[in-house]
């Protein structure tokens, strides 16, 4: 059997965000036995500023696993996270993060504070 794209499980749920008039942002955890999460931004909708693709997806992954830490999963976003979603993906002890397009607005991994 193929294995997932996770990064395309991830541009789907950006392109949903965008289809509900969010920042076109998605993420998918997943570990070896496939997707365990995904999440597209819904800022706009929740009204609330923090609930970006990355922290949606990992409250629905340490949800799902009755778990507060992620160790040996991956994180498959399509955006470089910013320093809040950073912080969170420390904290999760994701094993790998992907991400497909540099952010050098917000960014916080290769770009501004640089937080790993």
């Amino acid at each position: 059997m193929k294995r997932p794209d996770f990064m395309a499980l991830a541009l789907r749920e950006a392109e949903a965000a965008a289809l509900r008039g969010e920042v076109p942002v998605g993420a998918v955890i997943a570990n070896g036995d496939g997707v365990v999460a995904s999440a597209g931004n819904r800022t706009r909708e929740l009204a609330d500023p923090t609930a970006h693709a990355e922290m949606l997806v990992i409250r629905e992954a340490c949800r799902k696993l009755s778990a507060e830490r992620l160790t040996g999963h991956d994180l498959y976003v399509t955006l470089e996270p910013c320093a809040m979603c950073a912080g969170a993906i420390s904290f999760a002890r994701l094993r790998r993060l992907y991400f497909g397009a540099a952010d050098d607005k917000g960014g916080a991994v290769v770009n501004g504070v640089r937080f790993f």
